[in-house]
């Protein structure tokens, strides 16, 4: 490795590999993991300060998940949402990250960081659901543990590889650097692309909430369908009168029991109705022709002061 590389990441590897690692966890879009490998390379080539990286990498896992756990416990859906809105993959943000928490449970936390776009929102998601904070201090750390010894593992292990192409990227010079912010522009505006066709194929009418509700007084009987995962109901435990619950992971066997003579109007709570409108849609493929989202969701439907019903309130109502 060159020296003076290799004299960089001993003096400040440590410092480099906290701030990265940090940052990263936080959800900015800073490659942490190539900088933890570097960083191990040039730890394999010098004087032996892995340990330093082992536990700043740790540490600044551990700080930026009690940070978003503590954002999660204090505000719910709302953080979820606010961080879906500026995500770059919005079509599977909220939806795909409480499936997999109803398919692994709370262990799914251990694999987080490796599945993308799983790792930002685990955290928040785990505080909202009210995990104690024992739990999940222990499965952060695990997960922190498991991930930097990864990366630093994997930089021991591809040294010589790692050697290589920072020596052609020193000849290189400036040319290198800019092909790297190209390749990273590149990728960011393919994201953002995809994201606005993503939008894009959202734009489908919408029932508003007050239409909805003139619909049900008129005595229309509109079949009112919840597309939201069962962990989104355990975040908001309360749902529109008469609505069914059909979560979006099982709409395959719903469509069979779906009338095709009724009006139809999906709701969900993730942004843009989002999931709402993708059943709509796929719906509206199967031929279904009255079928609409409803403009704002759950939200807008308690917003307005309308009606809403919950397992508590039924229960209480039976007794």
């Amino acid at each position: 490795m060159n020296p003076q590389l290799l004299a960089l990441i001993e003096h400040y590897g440590v410092v480099i590999v906290f701030v990265a690692v940090l940052i990263d966890q936080l959800g900015l879009p800073v490659p942490a993991m190539p900088v933890l490998m570097i960083a191990a390379s040039g730890a394999a080539a010098g004087r032996g300060f892995g340990a330093g990286l082992f536990l700043a990498s740790v540490a600044a896992c551990l700080i930026a998940d009690a940070l978003w756990f503590s954002i999660g416990r204090s505000y719910g859906m709302r953080v979820l949402k606010t961080l879906c809105k500026i995500s770059l993959e919005p079509d599977s943000c909220v939806s795909a990250t409480q499936s997999r928490f109803e398919r692994w449970g709370v262990n799914s936390l251990l694999v987080a960081r490796f599945v993308p776009g799983l790792g930002i929102i685990a955290p928040p998601l785990a505080g909202a659901l009210g995990i104690g904070w024992l739990r999940f201090g222990a499965l952060s750390g695990a997960s922190a543990v498991l991930w930097t010894a990864t990366g630093l593992a994997a930089g021991r292990l591809f040294r010589a590889q790692i050697d290589a192409l920072l020596g052609q990227l020193q000849r290189l010079g400036g040319i290198a650097l800019i092909a790297v912010l190209a390749v990273l522009g590149a990728y960011v505006a393919f994201k953002w692309r995809q994201r606005r066709r993503f939008y894009a194929e959202l734009r489908v009418a919408r029932v508003t909430v007050e239409d909805l509700y003139s619909m049900m007084e008129a005595g229309a009987e509109p079949l009112i369908v919840d597309v939201r995962t069962h962990t989104a109901r355990r975040l908001e435990p309360r749902w529109i009168p008469t609505a069914i619950h059909a979560p979006v992971e099982s709409m395959a066997t719903t469509l069979e029991a779906l009338p095709r003579d009724r009006d139809i109007v999906v709701y969900c709570t993730c942004p843009n109705e989002a999931s709402a409108a993708l059943v709509a849609k796929r719906l509206m493929s199967h031929g279904f022709k009255r079928v609409r989202p409803l403009a704002g969701g759950l939200d807008a439907w308690i917003a307005a002061g309308y009606g809403v019903e919950s397992q508590a309130a039924r229960s209480q109502a039976a007794s």
